[in-house]
């Protein structure tokens, strides 16, 4: 039998970042997201907000990149698999589990103004795990390819010898 196991959440983180580093160098973070529902109950008439509190596990670059441009506060959507971590209590030697996510990409949501917390970047909105640049640096990477050149030869060029019914390029 085929299993799948998928998870996308859309919050607010609950706390800042903390990246931490495993000894073989990898960064790991563990972030806290506050998922919202909102809906009617039809008894009384009136909405009712209810949040779910997720645990979220990023590893490797993600995990820095969340520590570089997100902060408490900020929404972010979390795309991932559920993960069962399974352990015994120290203290009252009972079998412990928790469900959490470990969280595989990441987009960053909202804009400038919406990163109440502070954190770093400014206005990574949209902006996923792949592109961790910020935004101030994209034209520096452009004028990188355009101050090489432009190596398309003029109209003149292309038509130096070609007949007038011949296509230019």
């Amino acid at each position: 039998m085929a299993s799948f196991n998928k998870v996308i959440l859309i919050g607010n983180l609950t706390r800042d970042p903390q990246v931490k580093y495993t000894t073989g160098g990898t960064a790991v973070t563990e972030i806290g997201l506050a998922v919202n529902r909102r809906w009617l109950d039809k008894q009384s008439n009136q909405w009712k907000d209810e949040t779910t509190f997720v645990d979220v596990t990023l590893w490797g670059r993600t995990a820095e990149i969340a520590g570089e441009y997100l902060a408490k506060g900020r929404p972010v959507l979390i795309e991932g698999r559920l993960q069962l971590d399974t352990w015994d209590d120290r203290e009252s030697g009972q079998k412990r589990s928790k469900l959490r996510v470990v969280g595989e990409n990441m987009t960053m949501l909202g804009g400038k103004g919406d990163n109440p917390g502070g954190g770093g970047g400014g206005g990574a909105g949209g902006r996923s795990q792949s592109s961790p640049a910020p935004r101030n640096a994209a034209p520096a990477a452009e004028s990188e390819f355009h101050d090489t050149g432009d190596f398309s030869p003029s109209l003149d060029d292309r038509s130096a010898g070609a007949q007038d019914d011949e296509v230019p390029f």
